[in-house]
């Protein structure tokens, strides 16, 4: 049998710089090593051709032939980015890297742990990391995979992907169902996947032992990928799914009348009106105008909320994801999921505490909510402290909180849950802790700078990676035995006690929090859920 150096050689060729180009067919990358840590890096592989002209409102489709080495060593253009309704709340929804934005921006970056002159040492697990950022902002350029190799001992590797955002990603209504591509950002996620499915064994990655991990939109991205084909996604893409936030809001159908509102907006604002084939209009339209668009559109909507998100469209999302979860419907083998104690504060208008009534705002978060259902709410959520509490949590509960229930359960037997309770304990705090190279970033966040905290939680995720199953352990930690959270609901607390101390124990599921998730289910079609 040959070594793994013996095989790795007829897909990689070394120059005399010794820094490693990889052939994957349709061009060849050259990416560096650093010598210090052994971790070798490939920056801004396209793995889809550029969406524009024709391509844009469709697709992906392959990237063309290149001829000669393309260089891998600077990081890729973002996709052009939108915001949150009238805010900029969530502090790590901005951008940690200083990239260019372009329409053009279908790359991924691969991290793999290697010898001295770039060869992988080993075929490993893999994880894609799928950015989040309301499936309006965000990069590959934001998330080092090296920090990801350094918590698993060198026993991963490690893709970072891009999707197109906004509305280039996003654009539901009719007029794409019939001439163009709904959900054009997920699908660009299943492609990269694909490409990882194809080509990561020349990174020294199993494609075999791939998990794909995001947190909010990422997360979100995740369960749209675990629903995908109604759970019937082939080749399967993915053995092991993790979720930080998931991310669920109003998905509703491609041709519901909001959806429907929302393209018209964009053809108004794009001066596309007038034409006998608007989307037309809008595929030659400047990608900067639209880009402009996109933020306005975005900015107008409803504080805490995005506008461009995924829809159901028969096909790729078949039907409401809660409705595939309860169903069983699901890609995977193994599932852990962790949410933040207080994951609604940073999508609600603090400011408006002295009015916030519960009751009120989910008549303003779900438009298709009557008085009945909203006085509901209300009723729920009356004896959870202060008004502006029950609003935070309302937000927290139906978007992020709850949806983790709906996918734990639909891997019942199989998944594994954590909550993140460093105080604050807001959405996207948790994610300094597993890319702490990002925190120079966010100087802001408060960060429990604990060595065996971050040990336990960190590796955690990785150790998921690598086995599904936490238990198995990259390295000792403080954590101790984890059930499935099918036994007795349980999950594992990561916190800090009064005194300072790393605080991590086994303890059961909220019985009131799991009510309260049964009735967000039971109008899951007046949410869009």
């Amino acid at each position: 049998m040959l070594s793994q150096r013996a095989l790795y050689a007829f897909a990689v060729v070394l120059t005399a710089a010794a820094t490693p180009i990889v052939d994957l067919g349709y061009s060849q990358y050259q990416g560096s090593v650093n010598t210090t840590s052994n971790i070798t890096t490939f920056l801004g592989i396209r793995y889809a051709a550029a969406p524009i002209d024709d391509l844009r409102f469709r697709g992906p489709h392959s990237p063309p032939n290149v001829a000669g080495v393309q260089q891998a060593v600077v990081q890729p253009d973002q996709c052009f980015q939108g915001a949150s309704g009238t805010s900029s709340t969530n502090p790590l929804e901005a951008r940690a890297v200083d990239v260019g934005t372009s329409e053009d921006c279908l790359f991924l970056n691969v991290f793999y742990p290697s010898d001295g002159d770039g060869v992988p040492v080993g075929q490993l697990p893999t994880i894609v990391w799928i950015h989040g950022g309301g499936y309006t902002s965000g990069a590959a350029s934001m998330y080092p995979g090296t920090d990801l190799i350094s918590q698993s001992q060198r026993g991963v590797v490690v893709v970072a992907i891009q999707y197109r955002l906004g509305l280039f990603g996003f654009l539901p209504g009719s007029e794409v169902k019939n001439n163009g591509t709904l959900n054009a950002g997920l699908l660009d996620q299943d492609f990269a996947l694909r490409w990882v499915n194809k080509h990561i064994s020349k990174f020294g990655g199993d494609p075999l032992k791939v998990t794909i991990w995001g947190e909010s939109a990422g997360a979100g991205s995740v369960l749209q990928q675990v629903v995908a084909n109604n759970g019937e996604t082939t080749p399967q893409l993915f053995r092991g799914a993790i979720t930080s936030s998931t991310f669920l809001p109003s998905q509703y159908h491609y041709n519901d009348r909001i959806s429907e509102l929302l393209y018209s907006e964009v053809v108004a604002q794009t001066n596309c009106s007038l034409a006998s084939d608007s989307l037309a209009c809008l595929r030659v339209a400047d990608a900067n105008a639209l880009a402009v668009v996109n933020l306005a559109i975005s900015n107008d909507f409803f504080f805490g909320t995005f506008a461009f998100i995924p829809v159901v469209d028969g096909e790729f999302i078949v039907q409401r994801p809660t409705v595939s979860l309860a169903e069983g419907k699901v890609n995977g083998k193994a599932l852990l999921s962790v949410t933040n104690a207080f994951e609604g504060t940073s999508f609600v208008d603090q400011t408006k505490a002295t009015t916030a009534n519960a009751t009120q705002y989910a008549l303003d978060l779900f438009p298709k909510f009557g008085t009945t259902q909203a006085d509901q709410v209300g009723a729920l959520y009356a004896g959870l402290g202060t008004p502006i509490f029950q609003t935070n949590a309302v937000m927290g509960e139906s978007i992020f909180i709850c949806p983790t229930y709906f996918l734990l359960r639909a891997f019942a037997g199989r998944s594994f849950k954590s909550e993140f309770a460093i105080p604050p304990a807001f959405h996207g705090y948790d994610v300094l802790d597993y890319f702490p190279s990002t925190r120079i970033f966010y100087p802001t966040v408060p960060v429990f700078n604990n060595p065996v905290f971050i040990d336990a939680f960190a590796s955690s995720f990785i150790s998921f990676a690598i086995s599904l199953d936490p238990n198995t352990k990259v390295k000792p930690t403080i954590t101790p035995r984890w059930n499935k959270w099918s036994v007795g609901a349980t999950e594992m607390l990561f916190n800090r006690t009064d005194a300072g101390a790393a605080l991590v124990k086994p303890v059961e599921t909220s019985n009131d929090l799991l009510k309260r998730c049964q009735f967000w289910e039971s109008v899951g079609d007046l949410t869009g859920q």
